[in-house]
């Protein structure tokens, strides 16, 4: 926790290049650097994203550190942060696969239908391109309208991977994989949450954020700029953890 109220305060006031240098970005970007799949856990886009995850950290951590000891909780804390990482630039780098494919699918047949299914799709956010698909597919051979197209096109797949805004940042992959151990180890524990006036059962309320996080992760709303695909990967590095050391400890005794 003090780490990361310290890197946040070295973001916000004394080396704001923190978080360029130290953001997971995707790999083949400019800005990528192989330390990022550490560094991007102890970074926060503000307060509030801090807060917010380290108040699940004193929640669920304590009990888990207890039992485990404090070296033990830091290195899963490390592997899951790390795992979440690594997944999720897997499911980033299938993204920008596809989108490239889709880039030169255009390439090859331009036509107006296209062009704004290729936004509708993976720009979501984006405003302004229905006129110029609009006039494309009235008349499809323009070669001006065919150019602009092209190169609109171009342009965001260019700006997705290079963007100096598209790191991913904070300690929510680790987290998860806290939420997971917690689960797993105290599944009946009775938890009473902000927003929910009931007493719902740890595991009971994990496989239901984990229900929630792949369902917004594969259903994105414009906007969402929620990485539900490093969330899950904390879970899952976390399963694999535990079932590791599981396997250790029997073979021990």
């Amino acid at each position: 926790m003090i780490a990361n109220v310290l890197f946040l305060v070295a973001q916000q006031s004394l080396l704001p290049l923190i978080t360029q240098v130290g953001s997971l970005y995707p790999i083949g970007s400019p800005y990528f650097f192989p330390w990022q799949f550490f560094t991007y856990m102890f970074l926060h886009a503000g307060w509030g994203h801090l807060i917010s995850n380290m108040f699940g950290l004193i929640s669920f951590g304590p009990l888990l550190e207890q039992r485990w000891g404090a070296s033990r909780f830091l290195t899963f804390w490390l592997i899951c942060g790390v795992g979440a990482g690594l997944l999720y630039e897997g499911v980033r780098g299938y993204e920008m696969h596809k989108m490239e494919v889709a880039r030169q699918e255009f390439h090859q047949s331009p036509t107006g239908g296209d062009f704004a299914n290729f936004f509708r799709s993976y720009f979501p956010d984006a405003t302004g391109y229905e006129s110029l698909a609009g006039a494309l597919e009235r008349n499809p051979q323009n070669a001006e309208y065919i150019n602009a197209a092209t190169h609109a096109v171009d342009g965001a797949v260019i700006e997705t991977r290079n963007s100096p805004n598209g790191g991913m940042l904070g300690a929510s992959g680790a987290l998860f994989g806290i939420l997971f151990a917690f689960a797993y180890l105290f599944p009946n524990t009775e938890l009473m949450l902000l927003l929910f006036p009931f007493p719902i059962k740890a595991k009971y309320f994990v496989f239901l954020y984990a229900l929630y996080e792949l369902y917004n992760g594969v259903h994105r709303t414009p906007g969402d700029n929620v990485a539900h695909f490093a969330h899950l990967g904390g879970l899952l590095i976390g399963f694999i953890v535990l079932k590791f050391w599981e396997q250790g400890r029997e073979r021990f005794y």
